[in-house]
C-alpha cells in the first residue's frame, strides 16, 4: 500500500504531514482575532491592577499586565499545542490554525518535534501558572515576587535560547531549513515573536536581581548595626 503525499507550503518541501488540512481562515483574520484576544487580556489586566492596587507604580502595573499576558499565552495558547500536537495539522480551531500559520516559520511544530513538545510543556504548565501567581504577588506586594520573577524570567530566556540554538543546529549540522524562505516568516514570526520573551525576560531578570541584592544589602547593614550596638 502506498500513501499519497499531501501538498503543503511548509519547509523542507518533502516533510511528511499526514492528515494535513489547509487553514480555512485567512491569515489576516487569524492575526486580527489573536490581536483582539491579546487586547482583551491586556484590558482586563489593566482594570484589575487599577482596582486591586490603585497606588501601584507604573513599573508594577506594567509588570502585572505583562505577567497576565505571558501567563495567558503560556497556559492556553502553548498548552493547546502540547495537548493537540499530534492532530495539529488537521485542526480548524482558532489556536490550531494559528499554530499552523506560525509553523510556516518553523515546521517542527507540525511533526511533534521532541524538543519542542517538551519545552512547550514546561513553558505551558510551569511558567503559565507561575506567571499568574507572580501577578498576584505584584497585586498584594508579596515578598516572594522578585524571587519568582527571576525564576520565570531566566526560564523564559533559557527556553528561547535553546529554541534558537536547536533550529540553527539542525540547519548547520543537517542542512534542514524548517522556515519558508520569505523574510517575513523568519524575521517576524520566528525571530521577533520569540525575541520578545528574551528582551522582556532579561529586563525583569535584571530588575529582580537588583531588588534582591538591595534587600540583602539592607539585611547586612542591619546586622552590622546590631553587632556594633
Amino acid at each position: 500500500m502506498t500513501t499519497t503525499a499531501i501538498p503543503h507550503q511548509y519547509y523542507p518541501p518533502g516533510i511528511h504531514l499526514p492528515h494535513y488540512v489547509p487553514n480555512g481562515t485567512s491569515t489576516l483574520s487569524l492575526i486580527v482575532q489573536f490581536g483582539l484576544l491579546w487586547t482583551a487580556v491586556l484590558g482586563v489586566a489593566f482594570i484589575a491592577i487599577r482596582r486591586v492596587r490603585p497606588m501601584a507604580s507604573g513599573s508594577d502595573q506594567l509588570a502585572f499586565i505583562w505577567m497576565c499576558l505571558t501567563g495567558f499565552i503560556h497556559l492556553f495558547f502553548e498548552a493547546y499545542f502540547v495537548v493537540n500536537h499530534e492532530s495539529l495539522t488537521g485542526s480548524q480551531e482558532l489556536f490550531g490554525q494559528l499554530w499552523k500559520e506560525y509553523s510556516l516559520s518553523d515546521s517542527r511544530y507540525l511533526i511533534s518535534d521532541a524538543f519542542l513538545v517538551c519545552m512547550e510543556a514546561v513553558t505551558a504548565f510551569c511558567w503559565g501558572p507561575l506567571a499568574f501567581f507572580i501577578a498576584y504577588c505584584i497585586a498584594v506586594q508579596h515578598p516572594a515576587r522578585h524571587a519568582l520573577q527571576l525564576l520565570i524570567s531566566v526560564g523564559q530566556v533559557y527556553g528561547d535560547v535553546l529554541y534558537y540554538a536547536t533550529s540553527l543546529f539542525d540547519l548547520y549540522e543537517h542542512g534542514e531549513l524548517f522556515c519558508r524562505p520569505e523574510r517575513y516568516y523568519f524575521w517576524f514570526y520566528y525571530f521577533f515573536m520569540n525575541f520578545i520573551w528574551i528582551s522582556i525576560g532579561s529586563y525583569y531578570a535584571k530588575q529582580s536581581i537588583v531588588e534582591i541584592s538591595r534587600a540583602f544589602k539592607k539585611v547586612q547593614e542591619l546586622d552590622l548595626l546590631r553587632k556594633r550596638s
